[in-house]
């Protein structure tokens, strides 16, 4: 209770909180984008409970993740190399998950792109993936992220509490955001492709995070922002010219 009541009254665990549920949000956006597209394929009905659902497992992986610090910042030390390249679990992990994005990714800009790609696609008035299907899919990317982010937490702050609480907000906000964001993909078809591109960048960057190629996160996030800012002039474009048109 006295370490609660010190670390309370400490300016430098405020400051810490904040950087670190920060950061943790930014880690999150991943894991949401991914989150909607995927349960953007289900019936109306079913969504939201597998959106609870990704975002419950995201938080239950992190906070038992949180109960084996000393095993999760023992995934990074080196267990065995190749041509010369040393590879940890974390890299095991990271390589792994990115390999999932870029297959799933892909496969879903085919199913938009070709002319004729039967049953298994995006369209929500044909779609027949089950909501345990998703589910396991969400859970198995959350097991990515969420060693990534406590590998993170790890590294900004010491305090047990500090990281627990901050899991939490960010927690909160993607059960505020998933619906919201979801909703938005959903009612602007082009968002689609662009959160698939996102999906395909992510897969990218865990892989070479894998591999030992550590890139900055600015840079990934300014890239998507970016992408974000031009698709938002296209639509006021095209909402323009349905204006004009109706007149």
């Amino acid at each position: 209770m006295d370490y609660l009541v010190s670390l309370a009254n400490n300016p430098n665990a405020w400051a810490a909180l904040a950087a670190l549920t920060a950061m943790e949000v930014v880690l999150g956006i991943d894991n949401l984008v991914f989150i909607s597209v995927l349960s953007n394929k289900l019936p109306e009905h079913q969504r939201a409970k597998a959106r609870q659902a990704g975002i419950a497992g995201a938080l239950v992986l992190r906070l038992a993740l949180l109960g084996t610090v000393a095993f999760i910042v023992g995934l990074v030390e080196p267990v065995f190399d190749v041509f010369g390249q040393s590879f940890s679990w974390r890299d095991v992990i990271l390589i792994s998950g990115g390999l999932f994005l870029v297959w799933k990714a892909t496969k879903e800009i085919h199913h938009i792109v070709d002319p004729d790609p039967g049953p298994d696609n995006l369209n929500p008035e044909i779609a027949t993936t089950g909501v345990a299907a998703v589910i396991l899919q969400i859970l198995l990317l959350d097991v990515v992220f969420s060693i990534d982010s406590i590998i993170t937490a790890v590294g900004m702050t010491e305090h047990i509490p500090i990281m627990v609480l901050a899991i939490l907000i960010t927690v909160a906000t993607m059960l505020l955001a998933a619906n919201p964001l979801a909703n938005f993909i959903h009612a602007n078809p082009t968002i689609v492709m662009l959160a698939l591109g996102f999906l395909l960048l992510i897969g990218t960057t865990l892989i070479a995070e894998g591999f030992g190629a550590h890139l900055p996160k600015g840079y990934i996030y300014a890239a998507m922002g970016f992408s974000v800012l031009i698709e938002g002039l296209n639509m006021l474009s095209r909402r323009a010219r349905i204006k004009s048109k109706t007149r």
